[in-house]
């Protein structure tokens, strides 16, 4: 019993991980119809940005972990974001005419220019930073304990707080407005003075900063990461868009909750060694049986 609910609590921290990335892959595919492949590589990206903010404000004397982890969010969502604007005006806005199969090779190229770049850049080798949160809550279940770190407390804290503040922003925000009227008929924005280019931008904007938020939090907590480790956790992500709904904001949460859910209760019950294959084996059974989603909305062909 002990070893299911700590693996719900592992499960509900990394799910809400999935769902933070997977907001990035929903609200794009929601405002433009197309998938940004190389979303996972702008969280890898997040991953040394925070080992760098780590490593200034250490660098100049701050030593509270209020102060460091305030000054990494604010550093590793200004510039990630940054890394999402310039994504959406080089490998999508040119191509947005395009056939999908190009917008598709355009951002796959620009995943590998990300993995090499910063492998060039910061080196081929694992890295990592400290730990700036330690201690834990216990529970004791039987002859055994459930765990629950504070640094996984945090997570699910930040977590939380940046889905109900995106949230807040897309349903009561003028921002939000747009944002949803851009979804739902993009030249009806645009006849009707939204500047739809400016939405977009702002799309992949949010995405990377919901990106950042969850490689600060995962950094912080796993203290180890290279620059390949966008990819496995951006498929991971995506599939959990696709389980909640591929542009739905909702069903983002809701796929990643579940999907990090079930991951961990494989890894714990079954195998730790498998549990990627169980993870794509579960995309691959989603889109055969409910490709829109359990709050996706079925697409209808237009004649």
């Amino acid at each position: 019993m002990d070893i299911v609910l700590q693996q719900l609590v592992n499960g509900l921290t990394l799910g809400s991980v999935y769902g933070l990335i997977a907001i990035g892959y929903t609200m794009v595919y929601g405002i433009i119809g197309m998938i940004n492949f190389a979303h996972g590589d702008v969280y890898m990206v997040s991953s040394y940005l925070t080992a760098i903010a780590i490593a200034l404000l250490t660098f100049f004397g701050m030593e509270s972990f209020p102060i460091i982890i305030f000054g990494t969010l604010i550093f590793t969502i200004v510039v990630t974001g940054a890394y999402g604007w310039v994504i959406e005006r080089v490998a999508y806005r040119p191509l947005r005419n395009s056939s999908r199969l190009s917008v598709l090779i355009s951002a796959i190229g620009m995943s590998l220019i990300l993995q090499n770049y910063v492998q060039i850049s910061q080196g081929a080798r694992q890295q990592g930073v400290p730990t700036l949160l330690t201690g834990a809550i216990r529970f004791d279940v039987g002859d055994g304990f459930v765990q629950i770190t504070y640094m996984k407390l945090f997570i699910l804290f930040a977590a939380f707080l940046g889905m109900g503040v995106l949230t807040y922003v897309i349903q009561k925000t003028k921002l939000g407005r747009m944002c949803r009227a851009t979804q739902q008929d993009r030249k009806m924005a645009s006849i009707l003075g939204i500047n739809t280019d400016r939405i977009i931008s702002s799309v992949f904007v949010i995405g990377a900063a919901m990106a950042a938020l969850a490689g600060v939090l995962i950094t912080l907590d796993y203290g180890a990461f290279d620059f390949y480790v966008g990819f496995i956790i951006g498929i991971k992500a995506f599939t959990a868009a696709v389980l909640g709904g591929i542009g739905s904001l909702p069903g983002a949460m809701l796929g990643g909750v579940i999907l990090g859910l079930s991951e961990a209760l494989f890894a714990g019950l079954i195998s730790s060694d498998y549990k990627d294959v169980f993870s794509f084996s579960l995309l691959v059974i989603i889109l055969i049986f409910r490709p829109s989603g359990l709050l996706g909305k079925p697409e209808v062909e237009k004649v």
